[in-house]
This record gives structure tokens, C-alpha cells and sequence, in this order.
């Protein structure tokens, strides 16, 4: 192809109509249409380098929207799954210029993803969030994600998780070790979400409940202790040897720093392993907490009160069978 008199070189036609621009041996796109001023622009830019010198790059949006009223006012744990999505456009196109994108390279770009679901539709979001955006700052028109189908998660890769039943419940109270038993009764005690558990220091245990504000909801919920779990604390506390401040973490790794979520699902894994309760994952833990409240005659507003869930459908569907084996154990003595 020429331009001007001068020859196009690099340039090559997928058999399917698309253009690219192949240097050291990458293929660069071109999304205009062929014989356009702006193909001819795209050509350019992609041969001496200015593409790769956008000032409205992706990088650059991403680090305003960091900056913004907006992004403070999201929970830690929201910020946390954006920032996976906002690293990963970084790496793939953060110096590329806004304008640019389009539908199908988000479609893309998830299909790329299909092996993480939950990754790959963060993936809409955050550029919808990040082109809302773009489009106040005159940087593009339209926002590409809008009206974007999420993936689904394969039937076959689906696991639900299975709650605790008592004789799971016994066995870790009557062997698990001493840190594994705490995280387990302050998984089913609290009732809260795992990523909650590490959370937790030791003012905000009073001797008989514990407050929290939740990373996903960003909730502030004061919750008291059931019996096991009140115990689990105080020998926890006890075995300090002294009297803890009030921001140490009470699941602390042995140097008293504070335990992630990383290295406490380890130490629940292993115990797991250790009295063969695999089948029982830690994030169950939140589900035996629901369905022992529904045990208590706890209706879904109480139970939601307490488990800070925001909609009701998995109370609804572990307490419902809370519920049906409470009913059945007692049609079974009226039976006899």
C-alpha cells in the first residue's frame, strides 16, 4: 500500500479481512477501516512509536480513578478485586490509547480469562467504571462495556459448599489443634465471611461480643459470642501468657504479626487433611454458623442481622435446611 508515494511496509491481511502491522515479530491492529485518513493515522502511530506514548492511556485513566471520591468510597475488599482487574489492563494495554478500545476487545480479553470466571467478569466493570470516567473527561464518547454478558461458570466446575454437619463439627472440637479450633470457632461463631476472620484484634472482643465492619459491605456489626466461641478466645487470650493490645490481631502468626488470609487457609487445609474433613471448606464454616441459627428459631431477618448478608437467597437456602432436618427430627419422634 502507498501513501503519498511512499510505500506501507510491515503491513499484513489476516485472511479474514483485518489489518495488522507485524514488527519484531509482533502483529499490531488496526481498527479503522481500509483506506481511511484514520487507518492511515493507526499506521503511523504504530510505526514510529506513538501509540506507545498515549498521554490518555489506559495507565493514565486507571491512576485518576485511584485518585477519585469514587474509589475511596469503596470497600477494601471491592478495591481489592478492581485492583487485580486494573494491574492486569496495566500490563496489557496501559499505554494504549483510550479512544481505542472496543467491545469485541473486551470480549477478548475475558475469552482469555474464561479459566477464572469471577476475574473475567471484573473485567466489564472496571472498564465501565473506568470509561464512565473517560467520557467526563472528554478522553473518549461512549463506554465499550455497557450491555456486556458475563461468563458462566460451567456446571461441571460448579461446587457448592457443604456446611458442616454435627459429627464434622465434633470431631474438629475434639481434636483439631488449638489455632485450627480458633479459626473454626470464629468461623462458625461469627458467622462472618472468611476474608472477615483476620480481621479481628483483640479490642474488639470485649469479653462477650465481637464488632467488626465488613470488608465486602463495608457493614458495622456488633456480634456476641456464642459459648464455644467465647472459650476459644479466652484460652487464646489466656495462653498469650499477657494481656494483649487492643490492636493485635487475634489470629497472629507465633511472631505476632498478623495472619492473612493465605496463610490461615494453609493451617485449615492441613487440619482438613489431618482428621479427613476435606469435604468440609472453611468458608462452609459461615453456612453452619446460618443453619445453627435457624436451629435456634432465628427468622431470616434475624439471621440476616447477624451474618450481615445483604440479599437473603443463602439464608434462605441454608436455613431452609436448617429447618427440614429440625422438622424432620421432630415429625421422627412423633413417629415412634
Amino acid at each position: 500500500m502507498r501513501r503519498c508515494g511512499l510505500v506501507k511496509k510491515y503491513l499484513w491481511k489476516h485472511p479474514e479481512g483485518r489489518w495488522y502491522v507485524r514488527l519484531k515479530g509482533k502483529y499490531h491492529p488496526i481498527k479503522a477501516e481500509e483506506g481511511t485518513a484514520e487507518f492511515d493515522r493507526q499506521y503511523w502511530d504504530i510505526l514510529t512509536g506513538k501509540r506507545a506514548e498515549a498521554k490518555r492511556s489506559w495507565s493514565a485513566l486507571i491512576e485518576l480513578f485511584r485518585q477519585s471520591d469514587k474509589w475511596a468510597s469503596f470497600s477494601p475488599r471491592y478495591r481489592s478485586d478492581l485492583e487485580k482487574v486494573f494491574q492486569y489492563l496495566e500490563e496489557k494495554i496501559g499505554k494504549s490509547d483510550v479512544s481505542r478500545l472496543m467491545q469485541p476487545d473486551i470480549y477478548d480479553a475475558m475469552d482469555k480469562n474464561k479459566h477464572r470466571v469471577r476475574f473475567a467478569n471484573y473485567i466489564p466493570t472496571a472498564i465501565s467504571m473506568l470509561s464512565k470516567l473517560a467520557i467526563r473527561k472528554r478522553w473518549r464518547l461512549d463506554n465499550p462495556a455497557l450491555d456486556i454478558e458475563p461468563l458462566k461458570v460451567p456446571k461441571t466446575r460448579k461446587k457448592p459448599h457443604l456446611p458442616w454437619p454435627d459429627w464434622a463439627v465434633d470431631l474438629m472440637r475434639a481434636n483439631g489443634e488449638p489455632l485450627a479450633r480458633l479459626i473454626f470457632e470464629i468461623g462458625i461463631g461469627s458467622v462472618q465471611r472468611p476474608g472477615d476472620w483476620v480481621g479481628f484484634t483483640w479490642g474488639d472482643y470485649d469479653g462477650d461480643t465481637l464488632k467488626l465492619r465488613q470488608n465486602k459491605t463495608d457493614m458495622p456489626l456488633l456480634l456476641p459470642c456464642t459459648r464455644a466461641l467465647k472459650a476459644a478466645l479466652d484460652q487464646a487470650k489466656a495462653g498469650l501468657g499477657f494481656a494483649p493490645m487492643p490492636n493485635r490481631h487475634i489470629l497472629a502468626k507465633a511472631t505476632g504479626d498478623p495472619m492473612n488470609y493465605h496463610s490461615m487457609a494453609k493451617i485449615m487445609i492441613a487440619e482438613r487433611k489431618r482428621l479427613d474433613l476435606m469435604a468440609f471448606d472453611q468458608h462452609a464454616l459461615r453456612y453452619r454458623g446460618v443453619m445453627e441459627l435457624a436451629w435456634a428459631g432465628c427468622d431470616d431477618d434475624e439471621i440476616a442481622s447477624y451474618s450481615g448478608h445483604t440479599t437473603k437467597a443463602m439464608i434462605q437456602k441454608y436455613a431452609g435446611e436448617a429447618r427440614q432436618i429440625m422438622r424432620a427430627r421432630q415429625a421422627a419422634t412423633k413417629r415412634k
